[in-house]
């Protein structure tokens, strides 16, 4: 016997052999990239340019807004609560109630702005708010995969009007989002329990 005819037998007796094994491969099970949360922690908003104080993130940066569409906001108190760790934004803005801006009609924008999610997300979840200083207004909770989970207004009904909502700048994946949501949903809910008119 040759050693050709040799190795034409010893192959396939290899390969019958080597599937034997009792070894089983897995997939590895989907995962998602670990999050490094900051750590918490606030400090008072005390900007000069708006009227109003509440316990704001410091894992976050206020930035105030100069432009809106290539003009100039219709109020200094426009700004963003920016979150450079999640690339996420608090778009805040601030409006006094006068003869062109009533509480009527800014309340029913806020509604809409927030109805307008409707299209994508599966429920919205409206929650009446009136923090201890007697702060009142609405949240709308977002659930599914809507651009903004989370907005709401503050208002005396008389004088001011706030507005805030939440967006993230990634492709909106409510499960794979959900820590960082629940994270900023924590200083969302501080800053709105915390909220004060200064007069």
């Amino acid at each position: 016997m040759t050693v050709k005819n040799l190795l034409l037998l010893a192959i396939p007796g290899l390969l019958i052999f080597s599937c034997g094994s009792d070894s089983t491969s897995v997939p590895k099970p989907r995962a998602f990239p670990k999050i490094i949360f900051p750590e918490k922690g606030y400090a008072e908003f005390e900007e000069g340019f708006c009227d109003f104080t509440f316990q704001a993130p410091v894992s976050a940066d206020i930035i105030q807004d100069t432009a809106f569409f290539d003009e100039v906001p219709t109020h200094p108190c426009w700004f963003d609560i920016y979150y450079p760790t999640f690339d996420g934004r608090i778009h805040c803005s601030y409006r006094p109630i006068d003869d062109s801006n009533n509480f009527e009609q800014l309340k029913q924008d806020a509604f809409n702005m927030a109805g307008w999610h409707n299209k994508k997300a599966n429920y919205i979840e409206e929650m009446l708010i009136q923090n201890e200083q007697g702060v009142g207004g609405f949240a709308f909770e977002m659930r599914g995969p809507a651009a903004s989970p989370f907005q709401f207004f503050l208002s005396d009904s008389t004088n001011h009007f706030f507005r805030g909502a939440l967006y993230f700048n990634t492709q909106v994946r409510p499960d794979s989002l959900a820590p960082v949501y629940e994270f900023v949903r924590q200083d969302l809910m501080k800053m709105i329990e915390t909220f004060e008119w200064k007069n």
